[in-house]
This record gives structure tokens, sequence and C-alpha cells, in this order.
């Protein structure tokens, strides 16, 4: 098991090297000027209809809902142990890497959503699925490409999407009640099961009451603890954008940062964060009720915005602003150091426990979504309840285990299902350029609604 263990290790560290982030980066610089910068002239609108009901269009859950399974798997313990890794491996200035990754990261998602959309089918059962396998096959016409994507998004799910969040939940708990972990997994699953069993609706309808309940939470901590430290924050955003440009020095528990390592992990995080460009996301899109492509392909750029921009961002100014960055911890025992400083009480243990359980569980159920449309395209909807019966099992399995290998398992799976999603984000650019340019053009002579 070892050696499984250490082959998995050094795969991942070769396929997530800087190759695949300059690819993954690269690629959102590429779409940003085909589309001359969406992301940015186009937020307000996507942030509107973000909110709006679509009234026409085939889908099986509203722009909303789509974009909240999307969040519920993306906002996670990333947003809060990633960024504290990323700080702590790279200085204070990997968050600014992370907020330019995120706003090129931006039109990546504007493209996934899209193609998403524009490629998708309706099942037997008279319900939707799309995704990166489905645009692979059509668009490009290579379906050895979405088989690939669909085999590694199926597994990887198992792995980053439910063992891993169950494992992180439970020992979250554990460490807050007297609890064994094999009641902990069992309330997990059956928690679990009572959601997914329900399909995309109930899963949708979950996440669009919990994940905005959650991040108000998180967000109101950590604006109270930025804004009682308001004198320290000018200092704080300084050490933010001078150490991006010149690394960070060693001081306290902190060893020293290069340049090079604030940008390496300040994008590896980012991405890792924000899963644009993974292939994860544009499957929710694709279950969105809609009648235009490019409707939901906004919206679904707006959970990049709100991810790593907002959510990622407040985790990095509390780190800065307290100043514990220099302590030498890392993960979640950094960012807890953190809250635990600048909230009274046990008010800071307690937001961001509450927060690692909650967007562990979110993610749970968001991944859930994805990993049987990736079975689904592989052997059909008539076999998904077996599928979501094995997520089960393996919630309370993550719960009560160690996962060393399934986490280097699941950092492999996510490389190989980034890869051939690329090629199709590449392969596709011209075709979502040149009907990007007719959808902004019917916006504007009044052909097509703005909001229904």
């Amino acid at each position: 098991m070892d050696t499984i263990n250490q082959f998995l290790a050094d795969l991942s560290s070769i396929l997530w090297g800087p190759w695949l982030l300059a690819l993954l980066v690269g690629t959102g610089i590429w779409l940003t000027i085909l589309l001359k910068g969406i992301q940015f002239r186009l937020l307000p609108y996507a942030l509107r209809l973000t909110f709006s009901r679509e009234r026409t269009g085939k889908g099986d859950v509203s722009h909303f809902g789509a974009l909240m399974i999307s969040l519920a798997a993306t906002i996670g313990v990333g947003n809060i142990a990633g960024v504290a890794t990323a700080v702590a491996m790279g200085g204070p200035g990997a968050v600014v890497w992370m907020w330019i990754t995120a706003l090129f990261g931006m039109a990546t998602k504007y493209a996934e959503g899209f193609l998403a959309v524009r490629y998708r089918q309706v099942n037997h059962r008279g319900e939707i699925s799309g995704g990166p396998m489905y645009y692979l096959e059509t668009g490009l016409g290579w379906k050895w490409l979405g088989v690939w994507f669909a085999v590694c998004g199926a597994l990887a799910a198992f792995g980053i999407g439910n063992m891993v969040q169950a494992n992180t939940t439970s020992a979250a708990l554990v460490k807050l009640f007297p609890i064994d972990k094999i009641w902990i997994g069992t309330a997990l699953a059956v928690i679990t099961g009572l959601v997914i069993l329900g399909g995309v609706k109930r899963i949708a309808e979950v996440v669009s009451f919990f994940v905005p309940i959650m991040v108000l939470l998180y967000f109101g901590g950590s604006l109270f603890i930025i804004l009682t430290h308001l004198e320290q924050l000018p200092a704080g955003l300084s050490v933010l954008f001078k150490q991006a440009l010149s690394g960070t020095a060693a001081s306290g528990g902190f060893a020293g940062a290069t340049v090079a390592q604030a940008i390496q992990w300040g994008v590896a995080r980012g991405l890792f964060s924000n899963e644009s460009g993974l292939g994860s996301a544009p499957i929710a899109a694709a279950a969105a009720k809609t009648n235009q492509p490019a409707k939901q392909a906004l919206v679904s750029m707006t959970g990049t915005f709100l991810d790593t921009i907002i959510v990622c961002s407040l985790t990095g100014l509390v780190l800065s602003t307290t100043g514990v960055w220099t302590s030498g911890e890392t993960g979640v025992d950094l960012t807890l150091l953190a809250f635990k400083a600048g909230l009274p009480g046990d008010w800071g243990k307690w937001i961001v426990t509450l927060g690692v359980v909650t967007f562990a569980f979110s993610t749970i159920l968001g991944w859930c979504y994805y990993g049987e449309k990736c079975f689904e395209y592989l052997v059909g909807e008539n076999y998904i309840r077996y599928y979501r019966m094995a997520w089960i099992i393996f919630v309370f399995i993550g719960a009560v285990v160690k996962l060393d290998l399934v986490w280097n398992f699941s950092d492999v799976m996510n490389a190989m299902m980034a890869i051939p999603n690329l090629i199709g984000l590449i392969g596709l650019s011209l075709l979502l350029s040149r009907e990007t340019k007719e959808f902004e053009k019917g916006i504007r002579d009044g052909t097509i609604h703005r909001f229904d």
C-alpha cells in the first residue's frame, strides 16, 4: 500500500507541475483575450442575472440553483485550509496570485458554462445531462476524450468530493465533541442519503438554502475581524501586494518564501479552490433552465468571483491583519489561530469548525451530482441508483478511516479531468467567441431579452 501511495504522490507532483498550472492559467488568458474581457465588462449584468428567474428554456433547476450546486462543490475546505496553506508556504503575496488566477479563471468558467449548455442532452427520463464529456464528444467529435473525462470524474468524485470531505467533517467534530467517528459517519451518511436520493432538484433546494447561510456566517466572522483590526488593514494589504512581487523574508515561525513560491502556491491553491478549468462546474451549469447558453455561462462565471475574490480574500485578509501567518502553523490550524485571535471567547473556534463542517458537507452534495452524471454518461441513467448507494457507503467509510492514499489518488484524477477539458475549451474557443458575439448583439438590439 505504501508503494502505491508513493507512486500516486510522485505522479501527482508531475501532473500538477508548472506545465499544467501554466496551461490552466494560459487558457484563461487566451479566453479573456478572445472574449474581450467579458468577465470585467459583463460582471454587473451576470450578478443580476444570477437572481433572475428564467421563464423559458429547458432545464432542471434555476440559474441560481445551478450556481448553488456549483458553489456547494467549490466553496469548501480549500477556502479555509487552502488559502492558509498558500500563505504558510508562499507568504501573504500568494493571495494576490490567487486573485490574478481567479480573474482569468472567470473567463474559463464562462467558457465551460457556455459549452455545457450548448451541447447538453436530455436523457430518457427527461432530465438534462451535460458537461465536458458531451462537448468533447459532440462539439469536437472525440468521444474517447469524453470517456476519459467521465471515467476520471466518476472516480475523482469518490475521493476529493466524498471521502476527503467526510473525513474532514469527522475530524473537525471530534475535536469539539466526544463522539465516536462511527456515529459521525453514520449520521453523515444518513443525511447525505436523504438529500441525494431525491435527485438534482432536491440537491438544488438544499444547497440553495444551505450555501448562502454558510457563506454569510463565514463572511460575517471574517468581516468582524477585519473591522476590529481596521488600523492593521492598510499594512495587511501592503504586505499582500509587496510580497507578491518581492518574496517574503523569514519571520517568527515562517521560513521565508521566494516570488516563485508565492506564484506557485497562489496559482495552485486558487485553481484548487475555484476549480476553473477542472471541468466539474459545467456539469451543474448544464442543468440550468435557460434559453441562452451565454446566460448560464455568465452566472457560472460569478461562481469563481464569489469563491476566490470574495471568500478566499476574506481568509487572506484575516490572516494578514491579525499577523498570525508568521506562527509556523498551516492549513485549518492557521485559519483557526487567526479567528481565535480576532474574535472574543470561543467564537473563532466555533465559526471555523462550523465553516469546515458545512463547507465539506455541501461539497459532498455537489460532487455527488458531478460524479453521477459522469457515471451516467458511461453506463446510462438506469444505474444511477447504484452510484448513489455507493456514494452513501463511501461517505461512512471516509468519516472513519485515514486517507493519505485517497488524497493522492484524487489529485491524480483531478489532473486527468483537467487535461481533456482544457483541450475541449481551446478546440471550441472560436465557436464560443462567435456565438458570444451574436448573444451580445442580440442583447443590444433587443432580439434577446436580458432576464428571461
